[in-house]
């Protein structure tokens, strides 16, 4: 044995020495901490206050803090949607201090970051929301869509797939990725982000790109008491993400058919030790082709969010959205056909769109800022305001004619096709304050909300230009389309004159303004397992379109019955009122009156095994009056309504979410709807409001492998199914749209901090399409989806 031997021999005792005194001069403190229900609580840091000791919890709770220095220590552990705990341990030196926690999730959730127990269950609404009370126990159906969802299904926008994961929502016909406009018990549903309305126009906004949301809240029936002014069937809140404390980041990239590729970047985390100065920024890329040819839509998103938590008891955040759209012409999905041929007679990937035209430019930008201060545990003031700016540049296609024509002039299959000018400029100035509060006056408790809205809202849009891309004599056929110069040429439009003057000329000048107050309490009996909500909000509107003012206020009240036969299982009824000003011109010069609309509603709701799932099962009727409607006989654009006059919707929507055993994960639900008219001069009594499905059907099961050498391995299968669709005008034509089914599947790979997602859609490769009747035509038109196709992601977390 040689020297350098003997002396690496030496070194590696010495060190191991060392190691092993350095072992006993210190000790270790180690434990699990659970939620309710003795769940593990991962991602939760835990703290020796005063010291650089920390760690987290790993996915079974567990945590482990090593090399402490023998001491008394304050062990503490503090994260958002949890009640703080801390305690006194000592360390001793060679030995392991061992701290088990049981938390308490909070009533007060400061970020919007919710604490979950399974990956596609979530227990309480948002704090935009402005309720103090578990989903199970408000009387009324709330469904949320978590954000684990979103990442499993590789949903990228709010038009992407979204609204399979909720009973009885249709997107019967839509403007392609520009616009979501989902339809929900029988009517159109109001768009919210963060507890703010921010629909400016009938056409917006436009589609949230999934990369800056956390999860989306659809709540059913009239909320105008907690929210804004509304239609009664409901609306969607899109909640985006906010920093949670923890430190991390998550880097994903998708490719998939038809020329898609996306790539995104989610980071989290702290800008001082303390942890009071917190961030999370979200950034997109995408580029996206079509199944039809000359299409694309392709997105750039970047969103920071910054949170000050000045004190124990106050906080602001600061937030900014930003998205850009490039996207050919808005209605390049459409295709149309004669009147004799009906639906569907084109290829899938048949396409009226003509090369050439320039693309539409959409820019979105959205700021907030949040003000909270809870002056104790049981009351908090919530201030926010925002700002919304909308601005697009481009083109709508739609045909001027479409042939065989009465006259001859146009032979079957023989189209002019149209391009009008869609310039169009948004500002939204909205601010809210609520403020939430608990007490007891006996044995009665108390959850009291009240608060005020303010907005004011513009819109402006010149489509008053417009060019006929063929002429009578050389037409589009599409029997055999030609995609070369057009017969007569393609558009000129003037850009330069400001917009709006060209608006006021078109009669595209809209505006909104509103204020509001409500005042909502939640009464407790017996232990609170009896709850009664009472609530009343008085709204003021102002509200001017195609030159026509008209401004009304109204009171709506809201009574809600809640009762928990048990802690899992509870029952409730309910009672509302929504209102809503309309825009448009009643052609015989008769004033356009408010929507107004009531609702009952009676439902169940069940946690299943600790909560590890959740069913809910709801009947409702709502009652609508005064609505109007597009005329059938007039154009898109046309100002023009017709006076619906009073309409029911009434039905019955089933859902199911959550684990329902380790590895096992069910999206399911079914929703019966069905829509009439009951009183109006001009339509006939009974006949059907076009625009949603009378059964709607979907389903989304997800099993991952918990142990052995497949673990983490990952298989997804899911499906929608449509029958009795309605078309979205009131001229049906001789064809009905057919029943729909679409199968989707996948698979996953999780291994450490890396995740492969692979998903097929549309696998039974049908032809799949949505579209309507324009009796003004005497076409039909349709939009079809893509056939078999995919999308394969890796992400990577750090």
């Amino acid at each position: 044995m040689n020297i350098t031997t003997i002396k690496k021999i030496l070194f590696s005792l010495l060190f191991l020495t060392s190691l092993t005194m350095l072992g006993q001069e210190t000790g270790k403190v180690s434990g699990k901490i659970v939620l309710s229900g003795n769940t593990p609580a991962d991602n939760i840091t835990v703290r020796l206050k005063g010291t650089k000791y920390n760690a987290v919890t790993n996915d079974k709770g567990q945590y482990e803090i090593k090399n402490v220095k023998p001491a008394n220590y304050t062990i503490s552990i503090k994260s958002v949607g949890i009640n703080s705990v801390e305690d006194n341990i000592v360390v001793t030196a060679g030995q392991t201090t061992i701290k088990n926690f049981s938390l308490s999730e909070s009533k007060e959730d400061l970020d919007e970051v919710v604490i979950t127990k399974n990956k596609y269950k979530q227990d309480k609404p948002s704090l935009s929301l402005r309720l103090q009370t578990p989903v199970l126990e408000i009387p009324q159906n709330i469904q949320i869509v978590s954000g684990q969802t979103l990442k499993d299904q590789q949903i990228t926008s709010m038009s992407d797939g979204v609204i399979r994961n909720v009973s009885g929502a249709v997107r019967l016909e839509h403007w392609g990725d520009l616009y979501t406009n989902i339809t929900m018990r029988g009517s159109q549903i109001q768009a919210f982000r963060n507890g703010f309305n921010v629909v400016s126009s009938f056409w917006g906004p436009l589609t949230e790109d999934m990369s800056f949301v956390d999860h989306i809240e659809f709540v059913k029936g009239p909320a105008g008491f907690m929210l804004s002014s509304g239609d009664p069937s409901g609306l969607y809140n899109v909640v985006t993400k906010k920093p949670t404390g923890i430190t991390k980041g998550e880097v994903s990239a998708l490719v998939g058919s038809y020329d898609f590729y996306r790539v995104s970047l989610d980071l989290d985390g702290k800008l001082d030790k303390k942890g009071k100065l917190l961030y999370r920024f979200n950034g997109a890329a995408q580029k996206k082709g079509s199944h039809r040819p000359f299409e694309h839509n392709d997105r750039y998103v970047i969103a920071p969010v910054i949170s000050y938590q000045i004190d124990d008891k106050t906080k602001l955040t600061a937030e900014y959205n930003f998205q850009y759209a490039n996207m050919t012409e808005v209605g390049s999905y459409y295709v149309f056909g004669a009147d004799s041929g009906g639906y569907a007679t084109t290829p899938v990937d048949f396409t009226m769109t003509q090369p050439g035209l320039p693309d539409t430019n959409i820019q979105d930008h959205s700021g907030y800022l949040m003000f909270e201060h809870k002056f104790d545990d049981n009351w908090k003031l919530t201030a926010q305001t925002s700002y919304f700016k909308y601005l697009q540049q481009g083109y709508s296609s739609w045909p001027s004619t479409v042939g065989p024509t009465v006259d001859g002039s146009l032979g079957t299959g023989e189209i002019i096709r149209n391009v009008g000018i869609w310039d169009a400029e948004s500002n939204m100035y909205l601010g809210q304050i609520f403020l939430n509060g608990k007490f007891n006056t006996g044995p009665i408790t108390h959850k009291v909300l009240g608060g005020i809205d303010l907005a004011s809202k513009d819109y402006m849009a010149d489509w008053g230009q417009s060019h006929d891309l063929d002429t009578v004599d050389d037409p589009f056929n599409v029997n055999n389309p030609d995609y070369g110069t057009p017969s007569n040429g393609l558009p000129n439009f003037d850009h330069t004159t400001p917009l709006s003057v060209r608006a006021a000329a078109a009669g595209g000048i809209m505006s909104s303004e509103y204020a509001a107050g409500y005042v909502q309490d939640e009464l407790g009996f017996f232990e609170n397992k009896l709850r009664v909500t009472l609530a009343a909000r008085y709204t003021w509107i102002s509200q001017t379109s195609w030159g026509e003012t008209q401004a009304d206020s109204h009171i709506t009240p809201r009574a809600g019955v809640s009762f928990s036969i048990t802690d899992n299982l509870a029952v409730y009824g309910l009672y509302d009122q929504a209102f809503l000003p309309q825009s448009g011109i009643i052609l015989n010069g008769d004033k356009v009156k408010p929507l107004t609309g009531s609702n009952i509603e009676f439902g169940i709701k069940k946690d299943w095994f600790d909560g590890s799932w959740n069913t809910s099962l709801s009947a409702y009727r709502i009652i609508k009056e005064n609505e109007l409607t597009a005329d059938p006989n007039n154009g898109p654009n046309d100002p023009y309504k017709i006076v619906l006059g009073e309409k029911r919707a009434e039905g019955f929507e089933f859902d199911v979410r959550g684990k329902l055993l380790d590895g096992l994960n069910l999206i399911a639900n079914y929703a019966f709807t069905e829509s009439i008219v009951t009183e109006s001069n001009i339509l006939t009594v009974g006949s059907v409001v076009p625009g949603y499905a009378k059964h709607t059907a979907n389903a989304w099961l997800n099993y991952t492998v918990q142990s052995g050498k497949i673990k983490g391995f990952g298989a997804s299968i899911g499906g929608t199914f449509l029958a009795g669709r309605q078309t979205d005008t009131w001229s049906p034509g001789a064809e009905r749209l057919p029943d729909y089914f679409k199968l989707d599947g996948g698979l996953s790979y999780e291994i450490g901090k890396v995740k492969i997602t692979a998903n097929v859609f549309n696998i039974l490769d049908k032809y799949l399409y949505s579209g309507s009747y324009y009796e003004w035509l005497s076409a039909y038109y349709w939009q079809t989806e893509a056939p078999r196709n995919f999308r394969v992601g890796v992400t990577y977390k750090f």
